[in-house]
C-alpha cells in the first residue's frame, strides 16, 4: 500500500508539480481508510467501480490496438516488423528478462487475495472457484494481450521508452499507443486511468492485509489485540496497525518520490515472492498429507493439475527471481543498490526466525497434518 501511495504521488504531480507528494500519500490514505472502515461491503463496491474502469480502458486499448496493428486504424502499420527488429523480443537476453521480474512479478501478484476474500464470502465454494476463473483469464487477455499490443506498436528502441525521468508517466506505453492513434487527449484520460488502478491496488492491499493480521491474531500468532472486530464486523485495530504502516509512503519526503518507489517496490515485491514460495510448500505438502491419510484427491472441491509438477515449478522459477533480481548490482559492487534489492530478504527471514523462536514450532508430519473439513460436502 505504501508503493500505491507514493506512485499516487508521482501521478497527481502530472497535473499539479508544485503539490508535494506526500500531501497527496496522506489524502489518499485517508479515503482508502475512510472505505475499508464503513464495511466490507463498502470495500468490494468501491473496487467494483474502480475495477470496471480499468476494465472497460484495457478492452478498448486491445481494440484500437489490433485495429492499428491491421491498418484500421491510424495512419500507418508496422505490422509484426517490431518483434524481430535488433534484439527484439528479448534485448538483453536472459538476465535481462530474470531483472525484469521483480517489478514484472509485483504487478502480478494479488492472486492470493481471493483466498483471503472467501472469509467473508456468503458462499465461499461457489464464488472462488468463480473468481479464480475469471482472473486467470483477466490475466490472460489484459496482462499478456496488452503486452502483445504494445511489443507490436511501440519499438523497444524508442526513446519515449527510455527516458531517464522514469516516472513521468504520460509516457507509459498505453499513452503511446493512443497518441498514435492521434487522441491528444490520451495522457490525461491514462493517468486518470492508472490513478483510479493504484487506488484500487492501495484498497486491496489494505483490505487483504488487515484480514492477514486478523487471522494471525485469531491463530494465537499476533497480539490478540489484532483479533477485535467493532458492531460492524471490521477488525479495526488490524485495520488500523495495516494503515500505520502505509505511513512508509511518506519517506518520499526525505528520499523523493522515484527512490522511496523503487525501495517499496523491491520489498513489496520481493515478499509477495516470498509468499509465493510458501504457498507453493503449503500446496505440495497438503496434497501429500492428504494422501498419506489415505484420502481420495478426487474427493477435493478443487484437484490441480499435473501435480506435483505446478508446485516445484512454482518454487524453484520463484527462488530463481528472489536470487537474480538484481544481479547486475551485485556483480558490479553496487551495494547500496543491493541493499535497496535485497532489503527485504533479511527482514522477513528474521521475522520468520523470531517466530520459530517464540513459538518453538516444528516440522509437522504428513500424518498429523490437519486435513479436515476439505472433502467435498455430502449431498
Amino acid at each position: 500500500m505504501a508503493a500505491e501511495l507514493v506512485a499516487a504521488g508521482v501521478i497527481m504531480s502530472y497535473w499539479l508539480p508544485d503539490v508535494p507528494g506526500w500531501i497527496w500519500a496522506g489524502a489518499f490514505l485517508a479515503i482508502i481508510l475512510g472505505i475499508n472502515i464503513l464495511s466490507a461491503r463498502s470495500y468490494g463496491e468501491s473496487e467494483f467501480w474502480l475495477a470496471t474502469i480499468k476494465v472497460t480502458t484495457v478492452i478498448v486499448f486491445l481494440i484500437a490496438g489490433v485495429a492499428m496493428i491491421f491498418g484500421i486504424l491510424g495512419n500507418h502499420t508496422a505490422g509484426f516488423s517490431y518483434w524481430t527488429e535488433g534484439e527484439a523480443p528479448f534485448k538483453g537476453g536472459f538476465l535481462s528478462v530474470l531483472a525484469i521480474f521483480m517489478v514484472a512479478g509485483f504487478s502480478f501478484q494479488g492472486t492470493e487475495m481471493i483466498g483471503v476474500a472467501a472469509g467473508e464470502s456468503e458462499n465461499p465454494r461457489r464464488d472462488v472457484p468463480r473468481a479464480l476463473k475469471s482472473v486467470f483469464w483477466r490475466i490472460m487477455l489484459f496482462y499478456i494481450g496488452a503486452i502483445a499490443v504494445i511489443g507490436t506498436l511501440i519499438p523497444y528502441t524508442s526513446p519515449n521508452l527510455l527516458r531517464s525521468d522514469a516516472t513521468d508517466i504520460a509516457y507509459s506505453p498505453f499513452t503511446m499507443v493512443f497518441e498514435n492513434l492521434g487522441l491528444a487527449f490520451a495522457a490525461s484520460v491514462m493517468n486518470a486511468v492508472i490513478l483510479t488502478a493504484i487506488l484500487s491496488a492501495g484498497n486491496s492491499g489494505l483490505y487483504v492485509s488487515s484480514r492477514m493480521l486478523y487471522s494471525l491474531a485469531l491463530e494465537g500468532r499476533a497480539p490478540k489485540i489484532f483479533a477485535k472486530v467493532n458492531s460492524r464486523g471490521i477488525p479495526m485495530p488490524a485495520l488500523l496497525m495495516t494503515a500505520a504502516i502505509g505511513l512508509f509512503g511518506f519517506v518520499s519526503a526525505i528520499v523523493g518520490e522515484g527512490s522511496a518507489y523503487t525501495w517499496l517496490i523491491n520489498i513489496s515485491g520481493l515478499s509477495g515472492f516470498i509468499t509465493w514460495v510458501g504457498v507453493a510448500i503449503c500446496h505440495y505438502r497438503f496434497r501429500r498429507a492428504y494422501v498419506a491419510q489415505g484420502k481420495d484427491v478426487n474427493d477435493l472441491p478443487y484437484k490441480a493439475p499435473l501435480f506435483p509438477l505446478g508446485p516445484i515449478v512454482a518454487l524453484l522459477m520463484c527462488l530463481l527471481v528472489i536470487a537474480g533480481q538484481n544481479y547486475n548490482a551485485i556483480f558490479a559492487g553496487h551495494w547500496f543498490e543491493v541493499v535497496s534489492a535485497y532489503i527485504g530478504l533479511p527482514i522477513i527471514i528474521a521475522v520468520w526466525g523470531i517466530h520459530k523462536l517464540v513459538t518453538g514450532s516444528k516440522r509437522i508430519p504428513l500424518e498429523q497434518v490437519d486435513v479436515s473439513g476439505l472433502e467435498l460436502e455430502s449431498k
